[in-house]
């Protein structure tokens, strides 16, 4: 009778391949795993910064169409970029740096917020239209690095112009699903814990709207003081509170989750907009553009802690994903700023990022645009 013998190198072929994908896969998870930050520069594109070298890497080049808010996916190969001077949303391949799909929004897109798979993006409808559900009218933005913020009642009446809206993009096919009526000048853009509501800040008639994140169904609307001209928002890590910052009356409050009660007001520097807590939970920080200050409260009384000087309009920061260091985009200084996490302690500035608006990184970490 004849034997039949499976040849014995097959196996060890087959393992030494296997071990070889595997070191190959090792090693190129080791290369994407490099923690980077991406910075939008309204005037020369979005920088890249090597968080292990504290260097700009390389700038992906978008620079012409004025890049203000930014957002990624969940596993960092998409960076999402709203660019105010071709009123769309620019999705870019992170490991090439090249825009591989454009989404028309509207005019003025400005925010950003990228939650369970669908890319959340503020703007201001215009005459030239906009996604479906935009309605017609609207009006320039005006402002030649965004929004400044000006004092109440100043140039004209904002509740007389349109409202503002938010499209819904679904980032499976990069379509926008549908656009939420919102109120005057919309900014900062926050999620309940269990993620089914979705906050927005109204800067331009002293708001912030409630509604069902997946629908876009209005739940409520919270009024704030008059003039303040709410812009930054960010959920406690216990899910109890929402920190608002009013830019205009140099303070925060602290409103009930459950009921929308504003539950605490707290005074700061000059100009507040960007807010996050801390990684651990047990701070909170404000960035208080026209001081040039990010200041330092507690996370749980709110009480002041520090006061860390900074750059010129400082509104967007994030820390580093190992919660060491906070990073700072000071549009006015053209440059990152990065402070020591924990005893605030200025490190370096990373410069040749003109009109630098906003931060975020990868891996994932918290801060005033996106948290974890």
């Amino acid at each position: 009778m004849l034997e039949t013998r499976i040849p014995t190198w097959t196996p060890r072929r087959s393992l030494a391949l296997a071990g070889a994908l595997v070191l190959a896969a090792s090693a190129a998870h080791a290369v994407a795993a490099t923690p980077l930050a991406y910075v939008t520069s309204e005037k020369a594109g979005v920088g890249v910064i090597d968080l292990d070298q504290m260097t700009l890497a390389q700038t992906f080049p978008v620079g012409a169409d004025g890049p203000r808010g930014l957002s990624l996916n969940a596993d960092g190969t998409r960076l999402l970029v709203a660019n105010k001077n071709t009123s769309d949303l620019a999705v870019i391949d992170t490991a090439t740096g090249k825009v591989v799909k454009r989404v028309k929004i509207g005019k003025n897109p400005e925010y950003v917020r990228v939650h369970n798979g669908y890319a959340y993006v503020t703007y201001e409808p215009g005459e030239d239209g906009g996604p479906p559900g935009a309605k017609p009218g609207g009006k320039p933005d005006g402002k030649p690095d965004g929004k400044a913020g000006g004092k109440p009642g100043a140039d004209d009446d904002d509740t007389n112009k349109p409202p503002a809206e938010i499209a819904i993009v679904d980032m499976k096919d990069w379509r926008v699903v549908r656009s939420v009526t919102s109120g005057h000048e919309t900014e900062g853009i926050e999620f309940s814990r269990d993620g089914q509501t979705m906050l927005v800040t109204n800067e331009g008639d002293d708001t912030v709207s409630v509604y069902h994140a997946r629908t876009g169904a209005p739940i409520r609307t919270i009024k704030l003081a008059p003039g303040g001209r709410p812009r930054g928002i960010r959920l406690s890590p216990d899910g109890k509170h929402y920190v608002v910052t009013l830019e205009s009356l140099s303070k925060f409050v602290v409103i009930d989750a459950h009921t929308f009660d504003v539950v605490k007001t707290v005074d700061t520097k000059l100009g507040p907009y960007g807010v996050a807590f801390g990684p651990d939970g047990n701070r909170l920080f404000v960035a208080a553009a026209r001081d040039k200050a990010v200041q330092v409260f507690d996370g749980h009384t709110y009480e002041h802690v520090a006061d860390v000087p900074v750059g010129q309009r400082c509104w967007h920061f994030s820390f580093t994903p190992d919660g060491s260091k906070l990073m700072v985009a000071c549009g006015r200084s053209d440059a990152v700023y990065v402070l020591d996490a924990k005893s605030y302690q200025p490190i370096k500035q990373i410069g040749e990022l003109p009109l630098a608006w906003g931060i975020v990184t990868y891996p994932h970490s918290d801060g005033s645009i996106e948290s974890r």
